[in-house]
């Protein structure tokens, strides 16, 4: 059993440019690179539905996470993918404690 990410933030996109999306995930990502505690982050796309993607962002600890979502660079090291957020839903994003894994 390997240990697993303590934090896992859940963010929700739509677009009908699923390249427009890609290209903002990596400038996020890149822009991200070396943040504390970010074990790494993923890009997905809903099954049967093109335009419905999901970026799961993977945090080693509770604290991490809060010290970066307060932090200064928040904003702008994820204002690429700002213009992709699923607004048709009560909240564009979820954020999850891991409870345990295998």
């Amino acid at each position: 059993m390997t240990a697993a990410p303590a934090v896992e933030v859940v963010l929700y996109h739509l677009s009908p440019s699923g390249e427009d999306v890609l290209a903002a995930y990596h400038e996020a990502s890149r822009r991200m690179a070396g943040t504390p505690g970010l074990l790494g982050n993923q890009l997905m796309s809903e099954v049967g539905r093109p335009d419905s993607y999901v970026v799961v962002s993977h945090w080693d600890a509770w604290e991490s996470f809060e010290t970066w979502e307060s932090g200064s660079e928040h904003k702008e090291q994820t204002a690429p993918l700002r213009a992709f957020r699923d607004t048709e839903r009560a909240r564009p994003f979820e954020i999850y404690r891991v409870l345990a894994a295998y």
